[in-house]
């Protein structure tokens, strides 16, 4: 009649089968919660880049003559720490060190800038240079735009 003993190999191949199925459902599913919880942000860096293109493009629609910038920063040490402008109440533009030489302009109508470390940077209000801020020290402000 039909055989009853069980196939040690057998119970071997089944067993891998379900750890490999095991890891592969593992594997699924951490891609899945990081690609979910990756919808609605970006690279500091590229929302930057994003908005400071957008907001170009906006004043070259709103007029012909080229726009001064609500506030322009330009790092001037070798590396500036943490920057951050944002719309009161709104957007973040920027979080994040800058490089030497590296220069950023936004439009918006009112910003408000954080500066970890006011003197590694060179700032700019409506085309007008700010007061240098001194070396080590945290330096908080709004800008409005001239026009607001």
């Amino acid at each position: 009649m039909g055989r009853h003993r069980s196939d040690p190999m057998g119970l071997a191949r089944l067993a891998l089968a379900v750890l490999a199925a095991g890891a592969v459902v593992t594997l699924l599913v951490m891609g899945g919660r990081a690609l979910l919880g990756s919808f609605g942000t970006q690279p500091p860096e590229r929302a930057a880049a994003d908005t400071a293109t957008a907001a170009a493009t906006a004043s070259t629609e709103e007029s012909a003559a080229a726009q001064v910038p609500t506030v322009r920063i330009e790092c001037v040490a070798e590396t500036c720490p943490i920057v951050t402008v944002r719309v009161p109440g709104g957007d973040v533009l920027q979080y994040r060190e800058m490089s030497r030489g590296e220069e950023v302009s936004y439009f918006e109508p009112e910003l408000d800038v954080v500066l970890s470390d006011a003197g590694t940077v060179r700032v700019t209000e409506n085309g007008k240079a700010r007061e240098p801020g001194k070396a080590g020290e945290r330096e908080a402000f709004t800008v409005k735009g001239a026009a607001g």
